[in-house]
C-alpha cells in the first residue's frame, strides 16, 4: 500500500505592482515658467516701443503720418538738433541734474540716521514712528502741492529766501517728498543687518555714531545706492510740482522745458520727429543709469528679504 504523496506547496500569485503617476517638475514649475513668459513677453513689448520711438524720432511729419510704423528711409538727425535748440533743453538739462541729484544726496543724508535709530530703538514709540513714515506714502501730491506752495510763498516772505521759481526751493520739496519711502525702504533693511557686528564694534569702545558711519553705512551699501537711484529716478520724472513752482524758462526742468516746447509745435505746426526726439532726450540719461546701475538696484530691493 503506497502513501499518498503531499501536494507541492505553491506560492500565492504576487500582486503586480502598482504604478503611481509621478508628478513630474513640470507642474511645480509650471506658474514659474508662465510668470517667466510674461515678464519676456512685456520685456518685449517694452522694448519694441523703445525702438519704435527711435525710428519715429528720426523720420519727418508727412513720412509718419503716410506710415506710421515704418522705418525712417532717411534718418532726420536734424530733429535731435531742433528739438534740442527750439526746446531750451540744454539749460533743462542741467537744471534737472542739479535738482534730482541733490534731492537724492540730501535725501538718503537726512534719511539714513533717522531710519538707523527707528530700527534699533526699543521704546515703543519706534513702530508708531515707522508707521507714521509709511503713512506718508498715501498721500497724493495732488493733495499737498497747494498747501507746500503757500507755505513756501510765507517762507520766502520772513526769510527773504527765493524758494519759488527756484531751484533750492524745488530741491526742498523733492527732499521732503522722499523722506517717507527713503526711511522705510532703509529701516526695513537696517533691521535685516546682524546686530551683534555692532555690540562687538561697542565692546571694542566704538560709540553709536561711530558703528553708524564705519560699520553699518558699509553694509548697507546697496540699499542707500538704491535709494539714491530711486529718488534720482522720481525726481528727474518728476511734472507737477515744477510745473506749478517754476515759472521762468531759466529754471525750468526737462518735463517742464518738453511741455512747453510740445504747445509751441501744436502753434508752430505739429513736428512729431522733433517731439519724439525731446521725449528720447529726456529717457535716455534715465535708460543709462538703469543699464549701469540696474544690479546694484535689484541688490537693494532683495537684499534682506528673506531674513
Amino acid at each position: 500500500m503506497t502513501t499518498p504523496q503531499p501536494a507541492p506547496l505553491t506560492r500565492p500569485p504576487t500582486p503586480a505592482p502598482v504604478r503611481r503617476r509621478r508628478r513630474g517638475p513640470a507642474r511645480h514649475l509650471r506658474p514659474a515658467a508662465l510668470g517667466a513668459g510674461a515678464v519676456r513677453a512685456l520685456c518685449a513689448v517694452n522694448l519694441l516701443l523703445l525702438a519704435w520711438m527711435v525710428a519715429t524720432s528720426l523720420r519727418g511729419t508727412k513720412e509718419i503720418f503716410n506710415d506710421p510704423v515704418g522705418l525712417p528711409t532717411h534718418p532726420h538727425w536734424s530733429n535731435y538738433v531742433e528739438a534740442w535748440r527750439t526746446g531750451g533743453f540744454g539749460q533743462a538739462l542741467a537744471n534737472s541734474l542739479i535738482a534730482s541729484l541733490a534731492s537724492a544726496a540730501i535725501a538718503v543724508a537726512v534719511s539714513a540716521p533717522a531710519a538707523y535709530a527707528l530700527s534699533r530703538t526699543k521704546r515703543r514709540s519706534g513702530g508708531p514712528l515707522t508707521m507714521l513714515f509709511a503713512l506718508g506714502l498715501g498721500v497724493p501730491g495732488q493733495l499737498i502741492v497747494i498747501p507746500v506752495y503757500v507755505a513756501l510763498a510765507h517762507v520766502q516772505h520772513f526769510t527773504h529766501l527765493k524758494m519759488l521759481d527756484s531751484l533750492q526751493g524745488l530741491v526742498l520739496v523733492y527732499v521732503g517728498l522722499a523722506m517717507p519711502f527713503t526711511v522705510f525702504l532703509l529701516t526695513g533693511y537696517f533691521r535685516s543687518l546682524p546686530a551683534e557686528v555692532e555690540e562687538a564694534a561697542c565692546l571694542d569702545g566704538a560709540g553709536a555714531l561711530r558703528s553708524f558711519s564705519t560699520i553699518v553705512l558699509p553694509m548697507a551699501r546697496n540699499a542707500l545706492i538704491t535709494a539714491f537711484i530711486l529718488q534720482v529716478i522720481g525726481a528727474w520724472n518728476e511734472t507737477m510740482f515744477s510745473l506749478v513752482m517754476l515759472t521762468s524758462s531759466g529754471s525750468r526742468t526737462l518735463p517742464v522745458a518738453l511741455l512747453s516746447f510740445i504747445d509751441q509745435q501744436q502753434y508752430q505746426g505739429d513736428d512729431w520727429g522733433g517731439m519724439f526726439a525731446g521725449v528720447l532726450i529726456i529717457m535716455v540719461p534715465v535708460l543709462i543709469l538703469f543699464v549701469v546701475l540696474g544690479q546694484r538696484l535689484i541688490n537693494g530691493m532683495t537684499a534682506g528679504v528673506g531674513k
